[in-house]
């Protein structure tokens, strides 16, 4: 049943059980300050289980535990959901959005550990990453919610949507940094579009509408495909209890973004969004490759290629530009500089639609143009870098880059440490198991002691 499925072979084999393991063997120096927990999502259907997408596998975290230069424990513990027993999420009654599979991302907000979903409610975890259940804000969460919401640096507050194929299409919310819903509003003259990720600036929200939308003939379970008659734009919404009357939506060219890299006002006032890409072929050949249909490409992520969008709300014009020909997912940033002007972003590479050239991570130099891969080796795949900040940084790249690498020839995993100024490796950390290639995942610095 598998064979035929690239999602669950390979790099992305699920894994078969739940493991703890203790005093991992570390090589170089571990930084003392990576004092926390490294906790990264995957798919990973349980045993016996082969779902019709990619994206319906239920949710496995995996995490890693860091302090003071020592390497204390890995596990893995699945999310359990409803859904990972079974439980559908159309009803007799309408959608159950704790039936998630909980398997996209995982942060932390308010001292809470939640797995998210995008077509559901999010899950909430022990620090150990048992589950503890189903979360909705105190009754005032009335959607479902993104898997990519927005920590706000400046304020802590927590900015997030809702979508959905139906009406109301979307919704924006705001969560103190108490945790605590603060304000949420309809965002009028939304569509079915599907909404993966959005961006945040110092003054507006700005969600992406591309050119894939919700489509009841498609029977994979995520009911999108890519529909030319669907409007791509930009809605860009002033920040703040009125803003969602204020919001201009404005026509881009036809594409689909799954995660922005960042978004920020320039010095003019035009609002800068940028983000990996797809085409209409390339939509395609990642739709084929999630669903294991003949005619895709060798990755999930072909022919994604990091494009520029520049918002002039003065004059009402969008200029776009594909401004890299490597192709690219998994954008990230030093999180201090989210919603404004960065000079460093980072991502993870992948072979072309031919299958050329190989895995890394990626430094792009924003001010100079200059791009720097890490080449992770053969048969290797790493995960979302995520950014951790040197002790004592006094500039954007003082700090560190955390990737699990999945080994295939080795059949093993290891938390690679690199140095965020120029991608040199710094400590590697192995692991029990070969983990199973991902999508997102958090660095979780202590704010307390944890066992």
């Amino acid at each position: 049943m598998t064979a035929d499925k690239p999602y669950l072979t390979g790099h992305y084999t699920p894994a078969v059980d739940e493991i703890t393991a203790t005093d991992l063997t570390v090589e170089g120096t571990l930084p003392p300050e990576l004092t926390g927990r490294l906790i990264r999502n995957s798919h990973n259907p349980k045993p016996g289980v082969t779902p019709s997408h990619w994206f319906k596998g239920s949710g496995m975290v995996h995490g890693i535990r860091l302090r003071e230069g020592r390497a204390e424990w890995y596990r893995n513990r699945w999310v359990s959901t409803p859904a990972l027993d079974g439980a559908p999420y159309m009803t007799d009654h309408g959608p159950d959005l704790t039936a998630s599979t909980a398997g996209t991302h995982v942060i932390e907000h308010a001292g809470r550990l939640l797995a998210l979903c995008e077509a559901n409610f999010p899950f909430e975890l022990t620090p150990d990453l048992d589950t503890v259940g189903a979360f909705d804000f105190n009754g005032k969460l009335r959607s479902a919610m993104t898997a990519h919401p927005k920590t706000d640096p400046v304020t802590g507050e927590l900015h997030f949507f809702g979508s959905s194929p139906f009406p109301p299409y979307l919704i924006y919310y705001v969560a103190d940094a108490k945790g605590q819903i603060t304000h949420s509003a309809e965002i009028p003259a939304a569509t079915a579009s599907l909404k993966h990720d959005f961006a945040l600036t110092r003054h507006y929200v700005v969600f992406v509408e591309g050119t894939v939308t919700f489509d009841p003939a498609e029977h994979s379970g995520i009911p999108y495909s890519w529909q030319d008659e669907q409007p791509a734009r930009i809605g860009v919404m002033p920040r703040g209890k009125d803003g969602a009357g204020k919001i201009r939506w404005f026509s881009i060219e036809p594409g689909n973004m799954l995660h922005a890299a960042n978004a920020y006002e320039d010095g003019r006032g035009r609002i800068v969004l940028e983000g990996p890409t797809v085409d209409r072929e390339g939509f395609q050949l990642s739709w084929n490759w999630w669903v294991g249909a003949p005619g895709r490409g060798s990755e999930p992520n072909t022919r994604s290629y990091t494009r520029r969008w520049t918002v002039d709300l003065e004059a009402g014009s969008v200029d776009e530009q594909i401004i890299d020909d490597l192709a690219v997912e998994f954008p990230t940033l030093n999180e201090d500089f989210l919603g404004a002007e960065n000079r460093y972003q980072y991502a993870v590479s992948f072979p072309d639609q031919q299958g050329f050239g190989g895995y890394g991570i990626v430094k792009y130099d924003r001010t100079t143009g200059a791009r720097r891969i890490h080449q992770v080796g053969d048969a290797r795949l790493p995960s979302e870098a995520v950014y951790v900040p040197a002790a004592g940084a006094t500039r954007e790249d003082d700090g560190y880059l955390l990737t699990v690498v999945s080994d295939l020839k080795q059949d093993a995993s290891q938390l690679l440490v690199l140095d965020a100024s120029g991608l040199d490796r710094v400590a590697t950390v192995h692991l029990p198991r070969r983990v199973t290639g991902g999508i997102h995942g958090s660095w979780i610095p202590d704010s307390e002691p944890h066992n």
